[in-house]
């Protein structure tokens, strides 16, 4: 016997509801996140994902319910994707903007507290772009993505790596 369609739209609604909230979260806790996953950092992917996936399908675990979860997934990501790409202000809101943290050798001390960067960390990403001190960097910027773009001599060498987050250091003695 086949489940009524209310429980296909049901799923549908539910999956919708838990993509955007995930959006809405991840947003909330900043690109800080985003940039490069740390094993805890997958760990909590890992079982996000698994705890939200009662809510998507209820008690339908067939492969229909799950084929109806994953494409109103699709659709919402394609259908958010297009409206990012209409609405400039909409893409603000949901991927934020682009923060500068260093310019002409002086840091932003507003812009790396907002950001909750470290001044280790941002020293860290310097080095990581082949840059001796804050002092020669012309512009450093967080992308929306988490990475951090570095232009130095004068804005003529552009170098932009991942950042590394949560990464421990330990001094060799």
């Amino acid at each position: 016997m086949q489940p009524p369609i209310s429980d296909y739209l049901f799923i549908a609604f539910t999956s919708t509801a838990v993509y955007l909230f995930m959006i809405v979260a991840i947003r909330l806790f900043g690109k800080k996140e985003l940039s490069q996953l740390s094993v805890t950092d997958l760990v909590f992917i890992l079982l996000i994902s698994n705890s939200v996936q009662n809510a998507m399908v209820g008690n339908n675990t067939s492969l229909s319910g799950g084929l109806v979860a994953a494409s109103a997934l699709f659709i919402v990501n394609f259908l958010l994707k297009q409206a990012i790409y209409r609405f400039p202000s909409l893409s603000k809101l949901v991927q934020g903007e682009a923060i500068m943290l260093v310019y002409n050798g002086k840091i932003k001390i507003d812009n790396m507290h907002r950001t909750r960067i470290t001044h280790d960390e941002l020293l860290e990403a310097i080095r990581e772009h082949g840059v001796k001190s804050v002092a020669d960097v012309n512009l450093a910027v967080l992308e929306v993505d988490g990475s951090i773009s570095i232009l130095s001599n004068e804005f003529q060498r552009k170098t932009s790596r991942r950042r590394k987050v949560h990464k421990a250091i330990t001094k060799q003695q």
